[in-house]
């Protein structure tokens, strides 16, 4: 065995050091990724499962990332709107083994000056992204990727191959549509094992709260044990037979141990007071549209409220201005109506630890624009009026809406029902995670918004909310090296070739959508660029609670 392993050991330890020479002379742009690929296809084929196996250990021990593109593990990005805290400039991030070391400010001529960069930098790999906006990876709190036992649906290669190519460096995936559902930290024990090793970007879970574990303090305290960052539950019907609805009452008795778990609660909040009668006109966007009313929503949110005021339960702090909250609180999902707004922030006045995302499907679209039968637009709550839109956007720049995300729920299409048009019978959720930076940063850029607001949006208070911005979610220092690059003035190539969800049916299609993605890092591994495209082996990593490398 050893005469078989020693000469690709050997072999590719010496092809990559010679390489490194070279390109330290300055005699070649260095590439790691070209020697790889010249090497497998060049090795006798018997060496070749020795060969790869083995480079991925060589390369650590030669000083450069086992994965992504542009393999070295020390380099620095430099850009001229590089989003920090202090504010948005031309600067330089500086990258050690995965994790930011420092973030400088730089003159303005350096970047696209390969001199001074030199001069400056020395033999440091220089990234220079030109004019290109340098923010926070994107973090989605709200996505559906369905593994285990529905991978028909999406799956985790496919649902973070997309989230990479648009930008989303964590994704945070719920309890359901997978099978079973994950309810008990055995089945978060297999979502774990089924995850593993197959994502590009790092993957976090949320754990179902139904009736059944809700009242079980020792249930939730081991999955959180097991690692989720936190709870999500249903007030309404959730489609999927294995996560039933839990009742205001059963949040209410959770609450304590979710307190005391010192993890957030994410509620679809909509309380169903009737069951719409049979009838009207299936294929027209009004008769859904009008089975779902604005009151199913305002009445849950007040009876969350409600039980989050309650006296055995306390008033724990106010959350900074401005804060997303963090550890304990609640989170009311994918907000549509407009009319909750004055509720949620009366609350947030008082002190409870209320938080509150909206998707870019409730921003981009409305009702009246629907057309017949194109139930590409189902989802719940539903997308409502152009004025609740626009009330929406007023909150979203006004900082009242804390984060943003996706809701990306996939379906095989013929659940979709595009064939008949039946919008009552159609399987509800709209497929965006690919599209999450395009679809917020267009109407952000029409309303004269910044990429900082951006980031806010989709990087800092969700990392708040999920109990990380010590470890991700902004460009400082110790942070993890998860950003993500983009151009701001440029149209994101929406078209059906371009994307990476496993069905391809989405309301964003051949859409006009400025903001787009030129390079997604994670863990400081180049993942996607826009020239070379998603690099082909999965990089990402499990990002549990309580293992905060990872």
């Amino acid at each position: 065995m050893l005469g078989k392993v020693l000469p690709p050991f050997l072999f590719a330890a010496t092809a990559v050091l010679i390489a490194n020479r070279l390109h330290s002379l300055g005699f070649v742009d260095f590439r790691l990724e070209y020697i790889e690929q010249t090497l497998t296809e060049n090795l006798p084929a018997g060496l070749k499962p020795y060969f790869s196996a083995i480079y991925g250990e060589v390369l650590p021990w030669l000083g450069y990332s086992s994965c992504g593109w542009d393999r070295a593990k020390s380099f620095t990005i430099i850009s001229s709107r590089v989003v920090t805290p202090g504010g948005t400039s031309s600067a330089a991030v500086e990258v050690q083994d995965g994790i930011i070391s420092s973030v400088q400010q730089i003159p303005p001529s350096v970047v696209g000056n390969a001199d001074k960069q030199k001069q400056l930098f020395g033999s440091v790999l220089v990234l220079d992204f030109g004019d290109a906006v340098v923010a926070p990876g994107l973090i989605d709190v709200h996505t559906h990727l369905n593994e285990p036992g529905r991978e028909d649906w999406e799956g985790f290669r496919s649902g973070t191959s997309a989230a990479a190519a648009g930008g989303v460096t964590l994704v945070v995936d719920m309890p359901l549509n997978s099978f079973p559902a994950t309810t008990s930290s055995v089945e978060l024990q297999k979502k774990k094992r089924s995850a593993a090793g197959k994502t590009y970007t790092n993957v976090a879970f949320w754990g179902g709260l139904v009736p059944d574990n809700a009242r079980d303090a020792e249930a939730l305290r081991s999955m959180v044990a097991g690692g989720v960052v936190g709870f999500k539950a249903f007030l309404s019907p959730s489609g999927i037979n294995d996560f039933p609805n839990s009742s205001v009452a059963d949040i209410a008795a959770a609450l304590p141990t979710l307190r005391e778990l010192d993890v957030p609660l994410m509620v679809h909040a909509e309380l169903v007071d009737h069951t719409p009668p049979p009838g009207g006109d299936a294929a027209s966007y009004a008769t859904y549209l009008g089975s779902r009313q604005p009151a199913w929503e305002e009445n849950a949110i007040a009876a969350l409220i409600g039980a989050l005021s309650s006296e055995e339960l306390g008033r724990p702090p106010a959350p900074a201005a401005g804060s997303a909250g963090g550890g304990f609180g609640l989170h009311i999902a994918h907000l549509s109506s407009a009319r909750c707004l004055p509720m949620i922030q009366e609350a947030k006045a008082r002190g409870l630890p209320v938080t509150v995302e909206t998707c870019p499907h409730y921003l981009n679209f409305a009702a009246e624009d629907v057309a017949r039968g194109d139930t590409r637009f189902k989802c719940a709550p539903p997308i409502r009026t152009a004025s609740n839109r626009e009330e929406l956007w007023g909150a979203v720049a006004g900082g009242d809406v804390d984060i943003v995300s996706t809701d990306h729920s996939p379906a095989p299409p013929h659940m979709k029902r595009m064939e008949d048009g039946d919008f009552m019978a159609a399987w509800g959720g709209i497929s965006g995670l690919q599209y999450a930076l395009p679809a917020t940063w267009h109407g952000m850029r029409q309303r004269g918004m910044k990429p900082s607001d951006l980031a806010r949006l989709w990087s800092t208070n969700p990392a708040k909310l999920l109990g990380i911005s010590g470890v991700t979610g902004e460009l400082s220092p110790g942070r993890r090296a998860d950003i993500t690059v983009w151009h701001p003035d440029r149209l994101a190539d929406t078209s059906r070739a371009a994307l990476r969800h496993k069905h391809k049916l989405t309301p964003y299609e051949d859409m006009e959508l400025y903001g787009r993605v030129a390079a997604t890092f994670v863990n400081g591994r180049l993942v996607f660029d826009e020239k070379r495209g998603l690099y082909p082996t999965a990089c990402g990593d499990l990002s549990l609670r309580g293992n905060s490398s990872s």
